[in-house]
């Protein structure tokens, strides 16, 4: 049974760091996308970063809010995707989510995860973590 545990929210003044983790277990994703996605009280879910990989390359993408500010990267020895968030602002703050995706083809763009049908549904969840940013 595949599982994704986040941790290392928390609470930060703007301008501060916090790096994410998500630890997967059940499977080792060879092919995938994984990414971070946040959502807000009150607000939809959106994507913020992902990385993607055919077994050979990586890539990564990001949503234009965090372009600069945040990097994904994955441990690929330990399982384990991070998100390292520099320059925090108020309005990142969320309940962020990992997800990963194994579907045929998969790749991201512009913080989302898409197959040849589009954009893709992810098909394995975290329970979120959450990051509090004060001014």
């Amino acid at each position: 049974q595949v599982q994704l545990v986040e941790s290392g929210g928390g609470s930060v003044q703007a301008g501060g760091s916090l790096r994410l983790s998500c630890a997967a277990s059940g499977y080792t994703f060879k092919s995938y996308c994984m990414g971070w996605f946040r959502q807000a009280p009150g607000k939809e879910r959106e994507g913020v970063a992902t990385l993607d990989s055919d077994g050979i390359t990586n890539s990564t993408s990001y949503v234009d809010s965090v372009e600069g500010r945040f990097t994904i990267s994955r441990d690929n020895a330990k399982n384990i995707l991070y998100l390292q968030m520099n320059s925090l602002k108020p309005e990142d703050t969320a309940t962020y989510y990992c997800a990963a995706s194994v579907a045929w083809g998969i790749y991201g763009s512009g913080g989302y995860c898409y197959n040849s049908g589009g954009r893709d549904t992810m098909d394995y969840w975290g329970k979120g973590t959450l990051v509090t940013i004060s001014s």
